[in-house]
């Protein structure tokens, strides 16, 4: 029975109903994500949900689809006079890797030798692209038992670092922005900039059309990619910070066009699809090296983002989130924000506001750590083994 696709769609989503339903009820304390990732992990340890499940339900084939549209989406949520002023959450982002790569080299080296430590530390700077360089360069070495110490670094990186973004990503909301968003209701309660809700061309407002558009950018995006060999996610955030500063697009296209919803729960099927091959046995083999990993990784990518918040001049508990986007990046990063906001708004405008206020850094750093920098620093390090 549970080969019918829509009842393993709907024991799937489960998970996800159940994961909103705690979120809302811990006030983002315990994100969505993480609960949909640790079920769907015990469950298919516990044999409830079966090894094809995900094949199944069809539905994360389609995830994998709308990833493109998804992040073109993010890059029509940054006017470029907004993403200007992002250059400190790109240094914050950076300098947390730099204190995660001091961490786990000078500490993990000695204990479980640089082999471990190298192949841990890509994933752990974030990404699935990294992953897939360090399982190469592995193999190509001759060095495939390793294999498993990065697959589980990047299955389970989330576990921690969402919770410890959430915890601070509320911190900052509690106790700095609210106060200053209702007290200075004009300067900070301002909602999308009119300039970027409707084009000028008639045909361009239809929600249709507009959604056509952003499928073939995302396509332009994925085949510039085969060409030029950068991540296609890269090109898509590009064409989004395009569309919406030529006017070509509305700002939060999905949102207006009534499908941003469908879409993000669509890639939600993917990203839980990938605890699918963490087995209790790999994890309890290796799990003092990944723990070893893990808790340095983040200790150094918080310590990182706490000193460059610093110097910065940035609010710690607005900086150190960004850091720790290194940890789960996209979609994570926006569907932490999603909870955050609507957990401390008591108004549309105020859930709007602060969303506007913690995506944009949080994107950015997410962008540049597990799509750009982790995939440098995967393949820096493991050409040193």
């Amino acid at each position: 029975m549970i080969k019918e696709p829509i009842i393993a769609t709907t024991m799937l989503f489960a998970l996800i109903a159940l994961g909103e339903i705690i979120s809302i009820y811990t006030r983002a304390r315990v994100p969505m994500l993480l609960t949909a990732m640790l079920g769907y992990l015990f469950l298919s340890w516990l044999g409830v949900f079966p090894p094809k499940i995900l094949e199944y339900s069809t539905v994360p084939a389609l995830g994998a689809v709308l990833i493109g549209p998804l992040i073109l989406h993010m890059g029509t949520i940054m006017p470029l006079h907004v993403l200007k002023s992002q250059w400190k959450a790109v240094i914050i982002s950076l300098s947390g890797l730099v204190g995660a790569t001091i961490l786990i080299l000078g500490i993990v080296t000695p204990i479980f030798g640089f082999p471990t430590a190298a192949s841990g530390l890509g994933p752990v700077a974030g990404g699935v692209i990294a992953l897939l360089i360090t399982n190469e360069k592995l193999a190509a070495l001759g060095m495939s038992a390793l294999i498993v110490v990065p697959s589980l670094v990047q299955a389970l990186q989330g576990v921690i670092g969402m919770p410890l973004a959430s915890h601070f990503m509320n911190q900052y909301v509690k106790k700095d922005y609210i106060h200053r968003l209702r007290n200075a209701p004009d300067d900070l309660r301002a909602l999308a900039d009119d300039t970027y809700a409707h084009s000028k061309i008639s045909i361009l407002n239809n929600n249709t059309i507009r959604l056509f558009i952003v499928f073939v950018f995302a396509a332009i995006g994925v085949w510039l990619s085969k060409v030029t060999g950068i991540h296609f996610t890269i090109y898509c955030l590009l064409f989004g910070v395009l569309l919406l500063n030529t006017k070509v697009l509305p700002q939060n296209t999905l949102e207006k066009a009534n499908a941003l919803n469908f879409i993000l729960i669509a890639t939600i099927f993917v990203v839980i699809g990938s605890m699918g091959g963490v087995k209790p046995e790999d994890v309890m083999k290796n799990i003092l090296p990944v723990i070893c990993i893990l808790g340095l990784g983040a200790l150094g990518i918080m310590l990182g983002g706490f000193v460059a918040s610093k110097l910065l001049k940035w609010p710690i508990h607005k900086g150190m989130p960004v850091a720790l986007t290194a940890l789960f990046g996209f979609p994570g990063d926006y569907i932490l924000c999603q909870e955050v906001a609507r957990s401390h708004g008591q108004t549309e405008e105020e859930v709007e506001s602060i969303m506007n206020e913690l995506v944009t850094p949080m994107l950015i750093g997410g962008f540049v750590t597990v799509t750009i920098s982790s995939v440098i620093i995967a393949n820096v390090v493991m050409d040193l083994i």
